[in-house]
């Protein structure tokens, strides 16, 4: 038997994160790529896994150490010569400041390809006035302080369930939500509540709503409760406060895409032996990208009273996995073919479904599509992904008869749903996105001009 230090892999960008769970202890027997502990940066959670099947002999950890790439975090006794099994970079458990919302696949038409979604993220507080009970900063990490800023909780109201009193998402998460149903009052609403306004309180309450209803189910007939996965309860705040945040609105339109279908057909083909298969959704990014180009404002991001134009193109895609939904981001779309594209897409949905996707490639979107293609539907409303301005919600294409002038003839169509944020987009720019858009579809030579 031999001793081996665990250490912790490459973990991005983060120069060092935070120890917020162990998930073994000294005698427990673990095997290659086997989460040890989660760790947690000001961004995202992650697990590190472990190189080596094993005995752990040694923690070298506690909750709250500071960690960072080549760290030792455990001894483990394995066999000698044990072949070292591939360290992945271990998966985000939850990025706070991006989450991903309405899962649907890739495909448009009848191409085949990851999963997508409609992209988002946290919940809208009242209005409020934190305040820090004894002198004491709250007990929490990095990201969870950042989560509770964005939707507006008072840390100092929280109480927490984590070890040593700990605050925890859920603990801001359920708080924010007793505070909306009504249940309780942030110490700011309740100094600040006029007479006679009565016990119901909350947003809800000021807004004129119902409380949420409180429904024993069981009494019904049966069920079975399941607790959602972290990055669900994460993605559900963002599209929350996105949803309440931003005045959104939806333009619909639809794109002729009966000759770019037909090409994309013909390039699999000529194409077959390489390994990569072209997506539709390849088309549409670079459609997309030079679209963006030609009205810039749909590229861009609210900074306080200014627009930041981001002279970049990143293209985010919501992808649908086990875990939830996450959105991977195609750096510099501008810059790569449709065979790149489609190739990276690939890549990119793959390490989603495994868990694999770091921080860095999941941030930095400028703008992202969400794709029910390979599912059905018509039209829907995808919820901008903020800072993002814009989101491009695409159904699945039919054949439907289209008027030429003389006669109906069968064109194959595929419905586009533009939400955008009408604090820097009008309606007659979005509307002019998609005929633009549509028209780039409908000949790709105008792709190039």
């Amino acid at each position: 038997m031999a001793l081996i230090d665990i250490q912790v892999p490459d973990i991005g960008d983060f120069d060092q994160v935070t120890v917020i769970e162990i998930l073994v202890k000294p005698g427990d027997t673990v095997k290659a790529d086997q989460s040890l502990l989660t760790v947690e940066s000001d961004k995202a959670s992650m697990e590190i896994p472990s190189s080596h099947g094993g005995v752990v002999k040694e923690l070298r950890v506690k909750l709250d150490d500071k960690v960072k790439q080549g760290s030792i975090v455990l001894v483990l006794e394995a066999e000698a010569g044990a072949p070292a099994a591939a360290v992945s970079v271990p998966a985000p458990a939850a990025p706070v400041a991006q989450a991903a919302a309405v899962a649907a696949p890739v495909a448009v038409a009848s191409a085949p390809a990851a999963p997508v979604a409609a992209a988002t993220p946290a919940q809208a507080m009242p209005a409020h006035e934190p305040t820090v009970v004894s002198g004491q900063l709250p007990h929490a990490s990095p990201s969870v302080r950042k989560s509770a800023r964005e939707i507006g909780v008072p840390l100092a109201e929280v109480k927490g369930t984590g070890p040593k009193g700990r605050i925890t998402l859920d603990d801001v998460q359920g708080f924010a939500k007793s505070v909306m149903a009504g249940d309780v009052r942030t110490q700011a609403q309740t100094a600040k509540a006029p007479a006679g306004s009565g016990g119901s309180g909350g947003d809800g309450a000021a807004l004129g709503l119902l409380p949420w209803p409180k429904v024993d189910f069981a009494k019904f007939g049966p069920i079975e409760r399941k607790e959602m996965s972290r990055i669900k309860k994460i993605s559900g705040a963002n599209l929350l406060r996105n949803a309440i945040m931003i005045p959104a609105v939806t333009n619909h339109d639809d794109a002729d895409i009966t000759d770019l279908e037909a090409f994309r057909v013909s390039t699999n083909k000529e194409n077959e032996k390489s390994g990569v298969k072209v997506t539709m959704l390849a088309f549409l990014i670079k459609a997309i990208v030079a679209t963006l180009k030609k009205y810039p404002e749909f590229n861009s991001s609210l900074d306080g009273d200014a627009i930041v134009y981001k002279n970049y193109w990143h293209i985010g895609f919501a992808a649908d996995t086990p875990n939830g939904l996450m959105v991977p981001v195609i750096r510099d779309a501008d810059q790569k073919g449709v065979l790149k594209l489609s190739q990276e897409m690939g890549e990119l949905a793959k390490k989603a479904r495994d868990g694999k996707l770091s921080s860095a490639e999941m941030t930095g979107a400028t703008f992202t599509i969400s794709s029910l293609g390979g599912i059905g539907g018509k039209y829907f409303l995808p919820i901008i992904n903020a800072p993002e301005v814009a989101i491009m919600g695409v159904s699945k294409s039919t054949m439907e008869p289209v008027w030429d002038g003389k006669q109906f003839v069968p064109r194959l169509m595929l419905p586009l749903s533009l939400t955008y944020d009408h604090r820097v987009i009008d309606g007659a720019a979005a509307a002019r996105f998609n005929v633009y858009l549509g028209q780039i579809l409908g000949d790709f030579r105008r792709v190039l001009l």
